[in-house]
């Protein structure tokens, strides 16, 4: 025969001593006391920055030829890739007769925007650049004050000229073809790109503090610094 006197069942977990209830606090910071004397990882940024690495997806920088051609073909490819939008590209054709050759290809790069407010880095815009040009920095130090500020132009993208490089624009180097700068045919500027160059005098908008004329001078929107890229 059942018990008719029904048997109340606890529902809590059974309390402990008094040693339990004295200890419990020490215990939940078991793990804040044994941090305490562990060798601290902070980095005191911006004083100290720990370099990023290799493979970095950093801020993006527009490559040169050897002799200071853009690599930059204006193909727009780039652009299609990003899934967020955040590339302009126009395009515009070199012309030896005027003088404007600024990449050995047919075409070349006359803006070249990116929206960092945008960007997220992927890197799908380098994958789909079919002439190297378009390469991701270590450079992550993109804070500003402004909107505006966070769209890089071209002369902010482009790579500062090296050592054997003259500012374009400036023809191709003497019984070269387009494929024989991508074969890496080219090492250096030519003495009569030099010399060109020294002639015509430098008429181009991403030249930090050089003359440019008016009719190759890209509008811009007011409030957009301007500046040199960044060497990887």
């Amino acid at each position: 025969m059942a018990d008719p006197t029904p048997t109340q069942k606890s529902s809590g977990a059974p309390k402990g001593g008094v040693f339990s209830d004295l200890f419990a606090p020490i215990a939940g910071f078991g793990v804040t006391f044994a941090t305490m004397f562990r060798k601290v990882a902070t980095v005191q940024y911006p004083e100290e920055k720990r370099p990023a690495q290799p493979r970095f997806h950093g801020r993006h920088q527009l490559n040169r030829h050897p002799d200071g051609l853009e690599k930059c073909v204006g193909c727009e490819l780039c652009a299609w890739a990003c899934p967020a939008d955040a590339i302009l590209v126009e395009g515009a054709s070199n012309n030896d007769q005027t003088g404007e050759r600024y990449s050995p290809g047919e075409r070349y790069g006359r803006v070249y925007q990116i929206n960092y407010l945008r960007c997220i880095f992927c890197g799908l815009c380098i994958e789909a650049c079919p002439t190297r040009a378009l390469t991701m920095t270590n450079e992550y130090e993109l804070a500003d004050h402004s909107r505006a500020g966070l769209i890089f132009t071209k002369d902010q993208l482009l790579a500062p000229l090296q050592a054997g490089m003259v500012q374009p624009p400036h023809p191709m180097a003497d019984g070269m073809e387009e494929r024989d700068y991508f074969l890496g045919k080219v090492s250096q500027a030519t003495p009569a790109q030099q010399a060109w160059v020294d002639e015509h005098g430098v008429d181009d908008p991403a030249a930090a503090g050089a003359p440019a004329g008016p009719h190759r001078i890209a509008k811009r929107e007011d409030g957009i610094r301007h500046g040199q890229g960044v060497d990887r």
